[in-house]
């Protein structure tokens, strides 16, 4: 009975070791994925100072 219940043990713990193995595979991914957007909102930013930075004033027009 002893030896059976190692066995148990031993499978449990492989499990609970591909569990955190792939928990650390999502944890990895989430990162990344925030980082990507991240770096596509700065990317926007800048497009978007950009195209002010180009956009030519009418001078007719007032200020405010």
């Amino acid at each position: 009975m002893h030896f059976k219940h190692l066995c148990e043990l031993a499978d449990l713990r492989r499990e609970l070791n591909a569990t955190r193995a792939a928990l650390d595979e999502l944890r990895a991914a989430t990162l990344a994925r925030q980082q990507a957007e991240a770096a596509l909102a700065e990317l926007y930013r800048e497009r978007a100072i950009a195209r002010a930075r180009a956009a030519e004033r009418d001078p007719a027009l007032p200020l405010n």
